[in-house]
C-alpha cells in the first residue's frame, strides 16, 4: 500500500471531465484505488463516487494505492489531480 496527500488544482475541483479523466486512467491499473476527501473513503475507480463526493479546487486530499502496480497508480492519479488543465 502506497499514499500520497494531493491538493485538487483545477479551477472546478473534480468535476465531470477530471473524474471521467481519473477513472479512465485508473482502470487501467490493477490495484485498488481509494481517495480520503473529508472523512469520506471513495472508491477511485467509480465516476459516480468520486461525483458524489464533490471535490472542490484547493481540498487536499489522499490517495491510496493498493495491489499490483500500486506505485504507477499513484503517480498517474496525483499527476493528473495536481493538473489545471485537465480536460479543458
Amino acid at each position: 500500500m502506497v499514499s500520497k496527500r494531493v491538493t485538487v488544482a483545477h479551477p472546478q475541483g473534480l468535476h465531470m471531465r477530471p473524474a471521467q479523466l481519473l477513472v479512465s486512467a485508473m482502470g487501467r491499473h490493477p490495484c485498488e484505488v481509494t481517495i480520503l476527501a473529508e472523512g469520506r473513503r471513495i472508491n477511485g475507480k467509480s465516476i459516480l463516487s468520486i461525483l458524489s463526493a464533490c471535490i472542490r479546487q484547493g481540498s487536499e486530499i489522499e490517495l491510496i494505492c493498493s495491489g499490483a502496480g500500486e506505485r504507477a497508480a499513484l503517480e498517474e492519479a496525483a499527476a493528473l489531480i495536481q493538473s489545471r488543465e485537465n480536460g479543458e
